[in-house]
């Protein structure tokens, strides 16, 4: 996610680097590459030179005694600004009616149906809400079943009507099922549609009067760059949406999009899509965003995915195993899976500080573990449960079934039991803090 902007801005802090001060001239030349990074990354050019202008206004007008240093004190105000520039603080979702009605809007392929369903699972999961999503896309002919499909997948109920071509029919008809089935989320998906589109616009303005929805959210693929900022412009003079859903983001090496929406349709961006899995979907923290672009990671999300994924129960039943000498493969494999849920393995690691600039140029796949869990597949229950039993002949015998090497394998065994002695050296009174510590973090959600 935005590694090309993050190396050039990178690049650009390193001209200030070695200076004892912030100069007039050093200022300049490390602007003017910033400005460039900007422009590169498909930010509007105005909206680049207003950023860089006030970057080196607040940089001049420093302290000249300040501890940090002049790239450090560079890197700061740049951050400064471009969480400002991108909304300053994290905007909510209106979830105030009853039931709230929800209309996503947007252009053909931005993700809309998906994102749809995304938005459903996460008030369903994150904010304990009953939604119903609404199929009002009678145009394209995969939409309906589309998001059947994504409804069952979800367990979430989807509204549609066999025949009906009206859309602001069947979003009112449905606002009617939702009241009287207990529904206290509506979301309803249009069609995409075109702004040079007259008679698609107006549709979609009548839907807007019609159900009068607490929220209408844009939804735009970040990919697009410039243009999704030129169509998000061209929507809001119609819809006056309340704000902006980033899909694909996580595909978005420039970063153009999520830098220049806010600051041109003076509307947030709520919600952003990082992935194709239907749990891809994060709040829009300004401030997170600034931190990754600039390299510097993001802890607190990384903090909330795996939160998100931590099993208190499971958790204590490891540590007894552990206590006992009896933590095995299975239970290995258990805690693979957790980490998977989490999210594609470069954009993990893209949150720890450091790391992201470390691996820029590595390759990690989405399958890292197959390896892994193809060994741990390929042995008996009896091996899983006992390692040691795992001589000469059992390896080998793994090794064929697993499609990998003996050496592979004894790679694994050798890591399992690094591993199995640092978690036995937890037990104890630094065990419990840890337990009790992940308990206080799941207590702060």
């Amino acid at each position: 996610m935005f590694d090309n902007l993050s190396d050039k801005l990178d690049k650009a802090f390193h001209i200030l680097k070695g200076h004892g001060k912030i100069t007039e001239v050093n200022v300049a030349d490390t602007l003017k590459e910033v400005r460039r990074a900007l422009l590169d990354a498909d930010v509007n050019f105005k909206i680049a030179k207003d950023f860089t202008n006030r970057v080196k206004e607040k940089a001049l007008g420093q302290d000249v005694l300040t501890n940090l240093q002049p790239g450090q004190l560079m890197v700061k105000i740049v951050k400064d600004e471009l969480i400002e520039l991108m909304g300053g603080e994290a905007a909510g979702i209106n979830l105030s009616g009853n039931p709230s009605v929800i209309l996503m809007s947007g252009l053909q392929g931005s993700g809309k149906t998906t994102f749809s369903g995304k938005l459903a699972n996460f008030l369903k999961s994150k904010k304990s809400k009953n939604p119903l999503l609404v199929a009002c896309d009678v145009y394209r002919p995969a939409a309906i079943n589309q998001l059947h499909v994504v409804g069952e997948q979800l367990g979430v109920e989807v509204y549609s009507e066999a025949g009906n071509m009206n859309p602001v029919e069947i979003a009112q008809n449905a606002i009617k099922h939702a009241k009287a089935n207990g529904f206290n989320v509506v979301i309803v998906d249009t069609a995409g549609r075109l702004a040079v589109d007259e008679e698609m616009m107006n549709e979609i303005a009548n839907i807007h009067k019609a159900i009068q929805p607490q929220e209408t959210l844009f939804v735009v693929d970040a990919m697009t760059g410039q243009d999704a900022v030129n169509t998000a412009k061209a929507f809001n003079d119609r819809l006056n949406f309340d704000g902006v859903i980033l899909t694909k983001l996580d595909g978005d090496t420039r970063g153009g999009a999520a830098i220049s929406i806010k600051s041109v349709v003076n509307k947030p961006i709520k919600f952003i899509g990082t992935g194709e899995k239907m749990d891809a979907i994060d709040v829009f923290y300004p401030n997170r965003m600034a931190d990754r672009i600039l390299g510097m990671g993001d802890v607190i999300s990384l903090v909330e995915r795996a939160q998100a994924q931590y099993d208190e129960e499971e958790a204590r039943k490891i540590q007894k195993k552990i206590a006992k000498n009896e933590f095995g493969f299975d239970d290995f494999l258990s805690q693979i899976q957790q980490v998977k849920k989490m999210g594609n393995m470069k954009d993990l690691m893209g949150m720890i500080p450091g790391v992201g600039k470390a691996m820029k140029d590595v390759e990690i796949e989405d399958d890292a573990f197959k390896h892994i869990e193809a060994i741990i597949y390929s042995m008996t229950p009896d091996e899983r449960t006992r390692p040691s039993l795992l001589d000469v002949k059992r390896k080998n015998r793994i090794a064929r079934g697993s499609g990998t090497s003996v050496q592979q394998v004894n790679q694994l065994l050798k890591q399992f039991d690094q591993m199995s002695k640092m978690m036995k050296m937890m037990q104890g009174s630094k065990g419990k803090n840890l337990m009790r510590m992940m308990g206080n973090l799941k207590g702060m959600q």
